[in-house]
């Protein structure tokens, strides 16, 4: 497993960066599960230590947690607990689905755009209605079942995920509503 471990305008040393390397390797053995990298940032946030914590699993999943305290220490230990709740959940739905993936997840290209706002346009019309692109990037969209495409969202505290339904090949859409239920568009084909 890769391991980045930075701080954010602070010093991260050595003894750091050796505990938070046995706290994931005991981590992720725990739920046997077959991370990729972890990314961990430390920073400040006036008089609290941040820590940020992203561990990529083969599985196409991204655990997230960020969590702060007084000491950088602690705000590990609390960034760690927040994780391990998230992979104790994902094994759990994988156990209530009855379903082994014994493969990891299948990723499709695409490409992603960031469109300018109407701020950033002028006021006066412009000569073409094509819109004015900002960043063009790289996108991945895994195949999964609808329900594996909610528990990856949730877990990512993502507002919306567009995914590969494997039953039928289409593209699918999951999103969070306002009145906090999960959305699943599935087009007809």
């Amino acid at each position: 497993m890769r391991y980045q471990i930075s701080g954010k305008q602070i010093d991260i040393g050595e003894a750091l960066q050796t505990h938070v390397k046995a706290e994931f390797g005991e981590l992720v053995e725990k739920y046997q599960q077959r991370p990729t990298d972890a990314v961990v940032i430390f920073s400040r946030d006036a008089h609290n230590f941040v820590c940020e914590a992203t561990l990529h699993l083969s599985t196409g999943l991204n655990a997230q947690a960020r969590a702060q305290a007084a000491e950088i220490y602690a705000a590990f230990e609390s960034c760690r607990e927040k994780l391990d709740k998230q992979l104790r959940r994902y094994k759990r739905r994988l156990k209530d689905h009855h379903r082994d993936r014994p493969t990891p997840v299948e990723f499709a290209g695409a490409s992603s755009y960031i469109l300018a706002s109407d701020d950033e346009i002028s006021a006066t019309e412009p000569e073409s209605l094509q819109p004015i692109i900002i960043a063009e990037m790289e996108l991945k969209i895994p195949s999964l079942s609808a329900g594996e495409a909610v528990m990856q969202m949730e877990l990512a505290h993502a507002p919306v995920l567009i995914f590969r339904n494997e039953r039928h090949g289409g593209l699918n859409v999951v999103y969070r509503r306002e009145d906090g239920n999960i959305g699943w568009v599935d087009p007809q084909t």
